[in-house]
């Protein structure tokens, strides 16, 4: 007879999981948040060097809830969805006003701070306390959904609810914090490591003895891919205004996309962009650039970028110059600033 499930995730983990990541190896509830949130929608290397320097840069909820939050956002710049930073430095005032910079050992009281889901928080409360929690990130559904048989896309909140209950079924009954950690850790690694998307490593695989995908010779059928969609495509045009040594930029509403971040001014025609640039600019000669494309998770978006020369820096109504040589440190979106970089 099989060892209980979360003995053998345990053991695996801890000869064949992921142990020297920049959180790991730490009961401190503030990176270990910082690493949960970052980690939502990207991908660990693409996380590692943003955490690094996000907490040089910010070493504690004090020092973060401290900060203004454009220096948030700038140093979030190029991890896209940028609510997560937002959402990180309104949860950090809140523990400071309401928790004394100290996270709660409650997985719901986590749970009420902002940007913190439900899985979000278990992962925190058992990594940082020892809490024997469940999780369910899209690499633990993927492991649970196959091990239990569950069908469905587990975007679908019927399927997602009976993953939930997998998962609080196989958590360890017993044992200690290092067990827990070695626990959560390890169902996150499986998905990452072995119970991959496309060509799963089975054979290596610690809970292979009873998986019902692999019994049922379904793994490539279990959990269902996402319903194909056509993305709808939006048109914006952009004005770059520059000269010798800076580039006018604005601050960007905080709802919507890029909220919050500086970025080059938009608008939703060419004939509004040109309009502008006469009643703001009404000397400028623009050249259209090479159209700048970006993929969001609901949309495609093109931007017809209109670049202005200036022969020294103007004031404009609403707008902000910031020195050129300083683009690869400002809070920009990332395919902004790749543009601004290029043309600089």
């Amino acid at each position: 007879m099989a060892a209980p499930f979360a003995t053998r995730v345990i053991a695996w983990q801890r000869t064949h999981g992921r142990h020297a990541l920049p959180w790991q190896n730490t009961d401190e509830a503030y990176r270990i948040w910082l690493s949960e949130i970052m980690l939502q929608q990207t991908q660990v290397a693409a996380v590692i060097p943003y955490f690094e320097r996000f907490v040089s840069a910010f070493p504690n909820v004090h020092a973060l809830a401290q900060a203004p939050v454009e220096n948030v956002l700038a140093h979030w710049a190029g991890l896209g969805y940028y609510a997560r930073a937002r959402n990180l430095h309104a949860a950090a005032k809140m523990l400071v006003r309401e928790f004394g910079g100290t996270f709660p050992n409650d997985a719901e009281k986590i749970a009420t701070l902002p940007g913190i889901g439900r899985s979000t928080a278990n992962a925190i409360a058992a990594f940082a306390y020892g809490a024997r929690m469940p999780i369910l990130d899209g690499n633990v559904k993927r492991v649970l959904a196959r091990h239990a048989g569950v069908e469905g896309f587990p975007g679908v909140r019927a399927v997602e609810e009976k993953l939930w209950t997998e998962a609080t079924q196989r958590v360890p009954a017993k044992g200690s914090h290092a067990d827990m950690r070695s626990y959560t850790q390890g169902m996150m690694d499986l998905g990452a490591q072995v119970c991959k998307r496309s060509a799963p490593l089975c054979m290596l695989c610690p809970v292979n003895a009873d998986c019902n995908a692999r019994a049922t010779q379904r793994v490539d059928e279990i959990p269902a891919s996402r319903p194909t969609k056509v993305l709808p495509h939006k048109t914006k045009w952009v004005v770059a205004l520059l000269d010798a040594e800076n580039v006018m930029v604005e601050r960007r509403p905080d709802q919507g996309i890029w909220g919050g971040l500086l970025s080059l001014p938009e608008f939703d025609s060419e004939a509004d962009a040109k309009a502008w640039l006469k009643a703001n600019v009404p000397t400028a000669k623009w050249v259209a650039g090479t159209p700048i494309e970006h993929a969001f998770t609901h949309y495609r978006l093109t931007l017809h970028p209109l670049r202005v020369s200036l022969r020294k820096t103007r004031e404009v109504p609403a707008l902000t110059a910031i020195p050129r040589a300083t683009l690869a440190t400002q809070g920009l979106p990332a395919p902004i600033k790749k543009y601004l970089q290029k043309i600089s």
